[in-house]
């Protein structure tokens, strides 16, 4: 989702964007031959293992793809004198704070992807002190796997969906993210920044608010994190604060325009 949308926000300049195939993280020489074929100004490394579940059940590929190969990245960048952006998670934090969470606060990931992209965050800003790191959560949009999508599906085939109503985040659609990251490279921006959506809710919230023109007869009813175990814990709060963003005279629109925005686009 977010490539794509990447590829779109960056109209104005020349983008280049390999697949796996052409620059798979892992390999260091690829990523490096990939990096010194387009010297560019900038890298953007959206690419992760992002399945929650799949990294508590295969740690080996989590840290291989997005701790060691954002390594080769950084490296590769450093060769090239290309800056980096890094796309990183909200799931650094444990989820035990009650405010939104600020870009200094300690990283305690709870499941094997936020150790992941933690560490691979402490490991870049030693290898390219520069780079920009991007805190996003909860995305969405179209070409992809996403929770609104999922709900919609659903919703054509059960007359009630049971959906956890104890964990909080802030939705994010990969258009409002990829215009964000576009302007923050514009504005050579450095260190760590949260990039979400305004506003933020419960998974149920998302679930209620996503099917509630296009599906209204669904009935979605709240329910507790226990009560739909899954590999990976997940953070109960895991908000974060826009403050940073705001710093850098950006704001992204609310999560329920953005919703909007994505149903029309979706159709549906």
């Amino acid at each position: 989702m977010l490539g794509h949308d990447l590829v779109s926000a960056f109209a104005e300049e020349d983008v280049v964007a390999p697949s796996s195939q052409h620059a798979d993280l892992r390999d260091d020489k690829q990523v490096l031959l990939a990096a010194r074929d387009a010297r560019p100004d900038w890298i953007i490394l959206s690419a992760a293992y992002t399945d929650v579940d799949g990294c508590e059940k295969d740690s080996a590929k989590a840290f291989a793809v997005n701790r060691d190969g954002a390594g080769n990245v950084a490296r590769a960048a450093v060769q090239t004198g290309s800056r980096l952006a890094f796309l990183s998670t909200d799931y650094v934090f444990n989820g035990a704070k009650h405010s939104p969470y600020e870009i200094d606060d300690p990283r305690d990931p709870i499941n094997i992807y936020g150790r992941s992209k933690a560490e691979a965050e402490s490991m870049l800003l030693e290898i390219t002190p520069d780079c920009c790191i991007l805190r996003t959560s909860w995305l969405f949009g179209l070409g992809g796997k996403c929770f609104p999508d999922t709900m919609l599906r659903l919703a054509k085939s059960q007359r009630e969906l049971r959906v956890v109503d104890d964990q909080h985040g802030c939705p994010t659609y990969t258009p409002d993210l990829a215009n964000a990251i576009a302007s923050l490279a514009r504005k050579q921006a450095r260190g760590i920044v949260h990039v979400t959506n305004r506003g933020s809710c419960s998974w149920f919230e998302f679930a209620r608010e996503t099917l509630a023109e296009v599906s209204p007869q669904t009935k979605v009813i709240p329910i507790t994190a226990e009560e739909f175990p899954r590999p990976a814990r997940r953070p109960a709060y895991s908000i974060l604060s826009s403050r940073s963003l705001q710093s850098l005279g950006i704001e992204l629109p609310d999560w329920r325009d953005a919703l909007s925005r994505y149903l029309r686009q979706r159709g549906g």
